[in-house]
């Protein structure tokens, strides 16, 4: 069976792509493992499928590395957006993407003729420990300590459509992720895993984060990690609600705002080429 696809990144995050609206896939999972292998595959942080939709413009499904399925991607959504233009499948300045933590809404921004970059409403960012979800006696993880293998961390829980770990380092380019980051997602207080993010204070406006993500390990970048970053930030004192906070990972920077009703975050979607895989 001959599959078509599309090879995009969002600040390295990058993910094969599929159209399902003229191809089927069956077992998407398997699929990712296989297809996801950056040496005997095509290489990516996993699979999207971009799917039809009975409530909005397209579908988007999500599996990671070892196949699992993922709720939201943020880097993934903005690509979905951007296949949506580029095929010509939308012709208008918004673009909904129905996912399983909910419809968000894109709006596109061109160089000429060409989407660049997209601005996704993540909606609101979910703060309680119990809906995030996070096994804690209080009903707000802010800077609360965390034991993992023998070492306490303040960490501060967020959800945006996929749970996240934050917690503020002095140092972030020296931390053996392939080490902790296994502790923190398999961690017993996180029921449903975690991705867990290392953050780096700039200025108020400026954060640097590394991030590993549940299912994947470390990627480039994570968009939901991005705004979770951005939402502990504000909730621990360091940035102010209402203004851009730029937040530079490993491939891009994404500017996240975090207001009283969502979160927007905005950032680039690249093509990087399209073909045809033999399966």
């Amino acid at each position: 069976m001959k599959l078509r696809f599309t090879k995009m990144h969002g600040c390295g995050n990058d993910y094969i792509y599929i159209n399902c609206f003229d191809q089927k896939v069956d077992n998407p999972g398997a699929l990712s493992i296989k297809l996801s292998d950056r040496r005997f595959g095509i290489g990516g942080d996993g699979v999207i499928l971009i799917c039809p939709s009975d409530v909005a413009d397209a579908k988007m499904r999500m599996f990671n590395l070892d196949g699992s399925e993922g709720k939201m991607c943020g880097n993934g959504v903005r690509c979905v957006g951007k296949f949506l233009y580029d095929h010509d499948m939308v012709h208008k300045d918004t673009v909904t993407i129905e996912t399983l933590s909910g419809i968000k809404i894109l709006k596109a921004y061109k160089d000429g003729d060409e989407v660049t970059m997209l601005r996704v409403d993540m909606q609101q960012a979910e703060l309680k420990a119990d809906k995030i979800p996070v096994v804690w006696d209080k009903d707000r993880v802010i800077n609360e300590p965390l034991n993992v293998d023998g070492n306490v961390y303040n960490v501060t829980c967020v959800s945006m459509g996929n749970p996240h770990c934050v917690l503020f380092c002095d140092n972030i380019d020296n931390l053996n992720l392939a080490d902790i980051g296994p502790k923190f997602e398999f961690h017993e207080r996180f029921p449903e895993r975690i991705n867990t993010e290392f953050v780096r204070i700039i200025d108020a406006n400026t954060l640097q984060m590394r991030v590993w993500e549940r299912g994947s390990g470390e990627t480039w970048a994570c968009g939901t990690g991005a705004c979770a970053v951005a939402v502990a930030a504000v909730e621990n004192g360091y940035c102010k609600k209402g203004e851009d906070i730029t937040v530079k990972l490993k491939g891009g920077d994404l500017i996240i705002n975090y207001t009283d009703e969502t979160v927007f975050m905005t950032g680039p979607a690249v093509r990087v080429f399209e073909g045809v895989v033999e399966i």
